[in-house]
């Protein structure tokens, strides 16, 4: 069925999953989706992609409640209109390929398991703050993120899992962290983005990740928090994540830094097209039935998130 709706199909072991965790039923995948399409052409402020690819990732992402998915979608076109040069101004290929050779974040090819999680190895003091700034990573971040959305069927189905080195993380790194916009990129992640984080794995952590830490322990909710776990040493994230599912260049056998720059350059270039087609969506709070959205309540005063409500 969906390979006639232009989806790609599951592997074995996904589809299983996602019937079993997600309550994706491959009989009413279709009507699912009409009905999805259906409320989004109701929406007067929400201009959507409606291909169904980018669409079944909300469904999916949100267990196939779709009071949850109309959330998720107006808040991931909500966020990208209001904020647009965090979320839809993409950094440029010249600044893209920067930022991935130095390699500060990396898609493992191998997941943790046939059906499980994609694994993103991060690696925040890997760049170099004179010529990159922690505003361009994120940007390419928002991208980056899109391309999982779209391509990545294990991170869709079963999320995926940070593995988060600070080796060389530097007062120079710490002095770009932007507290507003990260509340922003947490706000996203949490509450528009239909890909889950499972486990944020931290690894060699010194005196100044404690700084930032401590920095940013108070933007963060709970859950977020929760899933967050530094490690005293390796011994202790290869009970997490087995040693193989690292890069070549930690001792692992999950391909080498080289092997996906090259892939991810090879991304940007295949999504040039998305990233210019993505100006013709977003929303319009002029056409929002009810209240405009108050971006004051959503992130508050006091660093703490409130939950956008969709009619």
């Amino acid at each position: 069925m969906a390979d006639t709706l232009d989806i790609r199909p599951l592997t074995p072991a996904l589809q299983q999953k996602a019937i079993a965790e997600l309550n994706e039923n491959p009989a009413r995948i279709a009507e699912d989706l009409k009905t999805f399409k259906e409320w989004i052409l109701k929406q007067p402020h929400i201009r959507s992609r409606m291909d169904n690819q980018f669409l079944i990732a909300f469904l999916r992402g949100c267990k196939y409640s779709l009071e949850k998915a109309k959330k998720k979608l107006d808040g991931f076109y909500t966020m990208r209109s209001n904020f647009p040069d965090l979320f839809s101004s993409f950094v440029d290929e010249q600044t893209a390929r920067a930022i991935m050779r130095m390699s500060i974040g990396a898609h493992l090819p191998l997941p943790l398991g046939e059906d499980g999680p994609r694994i993103v190895l991060m690696r925040p003091g890997h760049y170099d703050p004179d010529v990159i700034s922690m505003y361009e990573i994120m940007k390419m971040d928002v991208l980056v993120n899109d391309w999982l959305m779209l391509e990545d069927d294990h991170c869709v189905v079963s999320g995926f899992v940070h593995i988060i080195d600070f080796a060389n993380f530097s007062a120079k790194h710490m002095l770009q962290f932007q507290p507003a916009r990260m509340k922003r990129i947490v706000y996203y992640s949490e509450e528009a983005l239909p890909i889950r984080v499972k486990a944020s794995h931290l690894f060699n952590t010194g005196s100044t990740f404690e700084t930032i830490f401590g920095l940013m322990k108070p933007l963060l909710p709970d859950k977020v928090k929760e899933r967050m776990i530094v490690h005293p040493n390796m011994e202790s994230v290869y009970e997490k994540v087995p040693l193989k599912y690292f890069p070549k260049e930690y001792g692992g056998e999950n391909s080498s830094i080289d092997e996906i720059i090259a892939a991810g350059e090879a991304m940007y270039i295949k999504y040039r097209e998305y990233m210019a087609e993505e100006k013709l969506y977003g929303t319009d709070e002029k056409l929002r039935p009810g209240k405009p959205i108050d971006f004051e309540s959503i992130f508050g005063l006091d660093g703490s998130f409130r939950k956008l409500e969709v009619d």
